[in-house]
């Protein structure tokens, strides 16, 4: 009876009703949608990190990433890519020669990262061919020797082209300055454009016989796997199998990553309570008008018997089921939307370089999950159980006598 009641009395002034159920379904609409965005981007930059920048995990020598010496190979690398390859979780592995160099052209001069990589093993792990343009070239289909593919960024800053001449000038194993002179065969782009502007890739035996390494000498080992899930477990199997080496997952090698992945359930709670809290005024004074318009029909209904408990229970009923008829209203607008965006994307093409400039894509794939909608209902109700406690109380504070004689 007394939810029956409460039901029927939130829509005794439908005007006032229904500017607050729009007023909840157009905030949280907006806060679902802006979040649903964010989560979107977060999950393609991951996507695009692992697909074309780190991997899942790699493997170093222990000092290699902070010292960068050219003779800090990992030590019998190829009984740990045998022993990687045995591991059902594993997709793919890679090997990598990593030096810091000095790319020049007559055009100029930049710092880059060499990638000496086996391209069919590369392919396995990364993605990088499939960002070549068909008008760009190939990755190393070509059979020549001293080739390298460039990123577009760093292309344009040298102004390389197909066929460009370029010198690479290093520090060989043995200490003396070495240069080699690389054709270009292929210009990548990513939604990475510093990715794009310190990364070349080469052959791996070019790279080595240039650096004085042996052909079974690796600096990096990029593993692939079938999971993104299982990154964490198989690291701590790594570490156990290979104690003598440093193994670290993607949210080591790029923290700020991980980071932004772990709070991103925590961004869409945070934007949820700001909106809910805003909203809260207008339905704590919404429920105020009502109990202080229907101050003599409260008397009455205390003086003929009911309890506190109940006009107390009647109160919070109309307040949570205006806010819940909001959330609803809220969650069946979102719900389409964003699920044709996740579909079909959400183009901010004019944005394009600055979301690249930080590595994010400028076609955006917003998503929410079940859990998502579960957890707004959850705050929702909350937040309708503190907005009619100072209604509530208002009207257990009237007395029937004085109520009653009110007009």
């Amino acid at each position: 009876m007394i939810l029956s009641l409460a039901w029927k009395n939130i829509w005794r002034n439908k005007p006032r009703s229904l500017i607050v159920v729009f007023a909840v379904a157009v905030g949280l609409f907006g806060g679902l949608f802006s979040s649903a965005i964010f989560i979107g981007m977060v999950d393609q930059r991951l996507s695009d990190a692992i697909r074309n920048e780190v991997s899942n995990l790699q493997i170093h020598h222990p000092g290699f990433l902070s010292n960068r010496e050219i003779a800090d190979t990992i030590p019998g690398a190829q009984n740990v890519l045998r022993q990687l390859r045995k591991d059902p979780r594993i997709k793919a592995v890679s090997e990598r020669i990593k030096i810091i160099a000095m790319a020049s052209t007559a055009s100029g001069g930049a710092g880059v990262k060499i990638n000496g990589v086996r391209p069919e093993n590369e392919m396995k792990v990364t993605a990088l061919q499939m960002k070549i343009a068909d008008t760009s070239g190939s990755w190393f289909t070509s059979g020549r020797k001293n080739t390298i593919v460039v990123g577009q960024k760093l292309a344009e800053k040298l102004k390389l082209k197909l066929r460009s001449r370029v010198i690479l000038s290093f520090q060989s194993v043995n200490g003396d300055i070495v240069y080699g002179a690389f054709r270009v065969e292929g210009i990548y782009k990513t939604y990475n454009t510093s990715f794009d502007e310190t990364n070349v890739f080469v052959r791996n035996d070019d790279l080595a016989a240039l650096a004085g390494l042996q052909s079974q000498q690796f600096h990096e080992i990029l593993v692939s796997l079938y999971n993104d899930n299982t990154t964490d477990q198989v690291v701590d199997s790594v570490r156990n199998t290979f104690p003598h080496l440093e193994t670290m997952g993607w949210k080591e090698l790029m923290p700020d990553l991980g980071l932004m992945a772990e709070y991103t359930n925590a961004w869409l709670y945070i934007i949820l309570v700001i909106i809910l809290l805003a909203l809260s005024f207008g339905i704590i004074n919404t429920m105020m008008m009502a109990v202080l318009e229907r101050t003599r029909e409260i008397g009455m209904l205390r003086a003929v018997g009911m309890s506190g408990k109940k006009v107390f229970l009647m109160i919070m009923s109309e307040t949570t089921f205006l806010s819940l008829t909001g959330t609803l209203a809220g969650i069946i607008i979102t719900v389409p939307v964003v699920h044709y965006f996740q579909l079909h994307g959400l183009n901010v093409l004019m944005f394009a370089k600055g979301f690249e400039d930080i590595g994010f894509a400028a076609m955006i794939y917003p998503r929410l999950d079940a859990d998502s909608y579960a957890g707004l209902i959850a705050l929702v109700m909350l937040a309708a159980l503190l907005s009619s406690v100072g209604p509530s109380r208002r009207a257990l504070r009237l007395r029937p006598v004085e109520a009653i004689r009110t007009l």
